[in-house]
């Protein structure tokens, strides 16, 4: 069996009462049948089929080494990403689509066929003086696995990976904290069902001002998606959304989207299985949200660190916590309150030299793989370096590093500091 993470993990599931974000003990997995039986056989429970009962305390080691595969696959959204301001590719993808996951060092890149690139446009203008639009950036890619790999998982799957926050107006979108209706659904608005609004507006933004501007965001997706669908159509298929911090919040709502349209669900035939796994996610929207998901049966694993910030954000006061009183009687205000979805994986990390380390997804993966004794091998090692950090290197001399790091500390107590500050000022007034 694979050695246990560092601090023994945690599972807290959402779809509980008011105590949500409660810990609970999960049953030894001795007997579990996902403990022996080959992926093939047990894909549905890994994908959260029975909410992952069973298989978070010990981590069965099928799921930490499905969390590992998605992650790595995340992480070729961060390694392909340019951001060279001199490169003809700024702020896309430096590879082609054939060659990304190997050249990401993806263990077996043949096992999935890329097959769209998902650009993202945030609307928010960081210039109002040149008054300039803002340029899409790319987010992230749809992947559909091959004919080889289909065997093995047991399924045709299709993955779909959203990086995180890295440039300006990504942060500053993030900062636009208040809740507003989804209406993703034109035929039932659900104006209960409400989500962060700087999320909801990178998802659904366009470059509709330009001439041959991208579509949304959102709009790639439903059609890539819809079109794989159509092309598999008759094979047992599944749906999975993997994301990092701000990305995690895009496929939250990428999932909840699919499922509301009914885009996994064809006449006469089962649902296709809709799956998040969120490394380091913030929360997305309110209690009607995570209901509504419930409902459609969306599932979402949640891997946090009890010591990352933007795990608790929004909502840092106002959450799933403060939505009931003794833990029976509803407050009038829960409607309004930001409640994170799923069933949550708990981490413990912390490097005093490297705080970014916190939020690191690669820190994320490793430590998912470390065993119980090397929980402070995070600052032993040093190997949870922030993708920024890493960039820099390639970017900017030593002197401009050094400064680039100060600015980039600053704006991530920025978020921090603004979301907490906007919560209180918005919840003061409503």
């Amino acid at each position: 069996m694979a050695p246990p993470i560092p601090s023994s993990p945690t599972s807290t599931s959402s779809s509980s009462s008011s105590s949500s974000s409660s810990s609970s003990r999960v049953t030894p997995l001795s007997r579990a049948p996902a403990a022996t039986l080959p992926l093939s056989r047990v894909w549905r429970e890994i994908q959260g089929s029975n909410n992952w009962e069973n298989l978070i305390d010990p981590l069965s080691p099928i799921l930490q080494q499905e969390i590992t595969r998605y992650g790595n696959l995340l992480s070729a959204s961060y390694k392909g990403f340019d951001l060279n301001p001199n490169s003809k590719r700024y702020l896309n993808c430096k590879y082609g689509k054939k060659s990304l996951l190997k050249e990401s060092g993806i263990h077996d890149p043949d096992g999935y066929q890329v097959t769209k690139y998902i650009y993202a446009t945030p609307d928010v203008n960081i210039n109002p003086i040149q008054n300039e639009p803002n340029r899409a950036r790319w987010i992230g890619y749809v992947a559909v696995s091959s004919d080889d790999s289909v065997k093995r998982l047991g399924r045709r799957d299709i993955v779909v990976t959203f990086r995180g926050t890295v440039t300006n107006p990504e942060w500053l979108a993030n900062l636009m904290s208040s809740l507003t209706p989804a209406r993703l659904d034109p035929h039932n608005p659900r104006p209960d069902v409400k989500v962060e609004s700087g999320f909801l507006s990178l998802y659904t933004s366009g470059e509709s001002e330009r001439k041959f501007g991208l579509e949304s965001c959102r709009e790639q997706l439903l059609s890539e998606i819809s079109r794989l669908m159509n092309k598999h159509k008759g094979e047992e298929m599944s749906i999975t959304l993997a994301g990092h911090s701000m990305g995690s919040s895009l496929a939250h709502l990428l999932a909840y989207d699919i499922a509301e349209l009914g885009i996994n669900k064809k006449r006469g035939e089962k649902p296709v299985p809709v799956t998040v796994f969120s490394f380091a996610g913030p929360r997305v929207g309110n209690s009607g949200f995570k209901k509504r998901c419930e409902e459609l049966g969306v599932k979402v694993l949640r891997i946090t660190n009890v010591n990352d910030p933007i795990t608790k954000l929004p909502g840092v006061l106002f959450n799933e916590n403060f939505r009931a009183l003794g833990g029976v009687y509803e407050l009038p205000w829960s409607c309004s309150c930001y409640t994170h979805v799923g069933v949550e994986l708990t981490l413990d990390f912390f490097d005093v030299q490297n705080i970014s380390c916190v939020h690191d997804l690669d820190t994320y993966i490793n430590l998912i793989n470390r065993p119980r004794s090397s929980k402070s091998a995070v600052s032993e090692n040093n190997f949870g370096g922030d993708f920024l950090n890493k960039t820099s290197e390639m970017m900017f001399p030593k002197g401009q590093r050094r400064a680039l790091k100060l600015r980039n500390a600053a704006t991530k107590a920025a978020y921090l500091l603004g979301s907490v500050s906007n919560h209180m000022l918005y919840y003061s007034i409503f």
